[in-house]
Parts: C-alpha cells; structure tokens; sequence
C-alpha cells in the first residue's frame, strides 16, 4: 500500500475504516467464545460504529445458524434413519462391559 492510499484511508471516518486481517483474526477468536463471544458477536451485529465489523459479525452469524441447522438436520435424518433404536448405535461403541 503506497503513501496517497494510507492518507485516503485515515482520512475516512471511523464508521468506514478497514479491518486488517489481523483485526479479522482477531474477531473471529473473540466470536468463538462461547458466552462473552456470543454477546459480542450480537453487540457488534446491531452496532453502527463500524460497517466493516458489523458485516463480519452478520457474516459470522449467519454461518454459525446454518452450520447448527445442518447438525440439526444430520442428527434427525440419522435418527430417523435409525427408528429411533438407539441399541444398535450402543451395541457398536466400545463400551467395558463389568
């Protein structure tokens, strides 16, 4: 990045700045923790301080919801697959019989 896009950066306001990747990296850890991460991640959604931040954690919001719909749905289709006879499941896990 050369010196004229470092000044037209700084020159944006606050609500337009860029994340760097370390920023996004950085996000992304905080996301991932499970209480204090959830409530960031719900603050920064609906926050308007900053565009970027607030697409990332939509962004972020979205692939968590459709990643537990997908386990959601493996899981039934398995259990509905199954009959709900969970014994054959038990019967194959290596379990110390005593």
């Amino acid at each position: 990045m050369n010196r004229r896009e470092k000044d037209e950066i700084n020159k944006l306001p606050d609500k337009y700045r860029p994340i760097g990747a370390w920023g996004y990296l950085g996000y992304q850890i905080l996301f991932s923790l499970p209480l204090v991460g959830f409530i960031c991640l719900v603050i920064f959604a609906l926050s308007d301080s900053n565009i970027n931040r607030r697409s990332f954690a939509r962004m972020y919001f979205l692939i968590a919801f459709l990643v537990i719909l997908l386990f959601a749905v493996v899981i039934t289709v398995i259990l509905v697959t199954i009959g709900g006879d969970f014994s054959s499941i038990l019967d194959k896990l290596p379990i110390p019989k005593g």
